[in-house]
């Protein structure tokens, strides 16, 4: 009962919480950013706010904390806490494994569960005194099939599912300078996710009206994605921040069972552009030990997702330490 208390006195707070919030950022950036894909763009040589150094055989490893704040326009809150490892091998090369475990807060159902594990390997390319150079390589695994379901034993839509279920193959490569991060990635689901959400099994409820605004996302196969990250950095000894934009092209049409034609279709309105801008801050306590938020606002979405990746906005903060 108090933890309920809690995250209904916290998304009744959202607002006020995400106006504080942008107006701290407002001389970095105007809107902020959610990372509001299948994750690729906080993997490996895709991910925000890497580090620089001139010294071309830096070892970097660390572990990260992180709390994830994310808002929906279905006003489903979503929390996410994840533990973000980086054990380098050698002097080049890095592997990443990623660990979130989720909470989302709706009309429909409160959920919770372990999310899916992230691996990636980057290695360093080029180092030069003036920039690097990246690839990375990655998967995404599923830690259960997507099928939660409501306290009344209804499937629930996508948005409410702690894991994709998919098998995704990942890579990237980024350019970073002391002052700037380009970016690009490509990320493809392998399998169907396996969710059973169709509006036909909310009828009757009384919760119909609300379980009609989400889209069917039953037997949902994601599109081909490719991502462009570009960042304008500012960096000293102790502290660092970051404005950019993220845009995510969606190549393909989500593919989802169709309820009228018993069968999976191509889904009209899952292509195009997700565009969102974004701005951080990190500040070094010590040598080893680092805070770090980021605040983001979405500019463009796609018309329809059915596979539950779309947020108004995010908010992160984050402690590292590097050993």
């Amino acid at each position: 009962m108090l933890n309920k208390i809690y995250f209904l006195t916290l998304k009744r707070a959202l607002p006020v919480i995400a106006f504080l919030l942008s107006a701290f950022f407002y001389p970095l950036s105007s809107q902020g950013q959610g990372c509001s894909d299948a994750g690729f763009c906080t993997m490996g040589a895709m991910r925000p706010n890497q580090h620089y150094s001139t010294q071309t055989n830096i070892k970097l490893r660390s572990i990260e904390f992180s709390q994830y704040i994310g808002y929906t326009k279905f006003d489903d809150l979503i929390l996410n806490y994840t533990l973000d490892a980086n054990v380098s091998v050698g002097n080049k090369n890095t592997i990443q494994i990623k660990v979130p475990y989720q909470f989302v807060y709706g009309s429909l159902a409160n959920t919770h569960g372990t999310g899916d594990i992230s691996l990636s390997f980057t290695r360093n390319v080029v180092a030069k005194s003036t920039y690097q150079v990246n690839v990375s390589i990655g998967t995404k695994i599923p830690t259960m099939v997507p099928n939660l379901k409501s306290d009344d034993g209804r499937p629930l839509p996508s948005y409410y599912q702690t894991s994709l279920g998919t098998y995704d193959a990942i890579a990237g490569i980024s350019l970073i300078t002391r002052q700037w991060l380009f970016a690009t990635g490509y990320q493809q689901a392998l399998n169907a996710a396996g969710n059973e959400f169709v509006w036909a099994a909310w009828t009757g409820s009384d919760k119909q009206q609300q379980a009609l605004a989400y889209p069917v996302s039953k037997d949902v196969l994601r599109g081909k994605d490719v991502m462009l990250r570009i960042e304008r950095n500012f960096r000293s000894s102790k502290f660092n921040a970051y404005v950019g934009l993220l845009g995510i092209y969606r190549l393909t049409k989500d593919k989802v069972f169709s309820p009228t034609f018993k069968e999976v279709r191509e889904k009209d309105g899952t292509t195009g552009l997700a565009l969102t801008a974004l701005g951080g801050v990190g500040y070094n306590i010590t040598v080893k030990t680092s805070i770090k938020g980021m605040f983001g606002y979405k500019l463009m979405a796609r018309e329809t997702n059915p596979d539950g990746l779309s947020r108004e906005w995010v908010q992160t903060i984050g402690v590292e330490y590097k050993f």
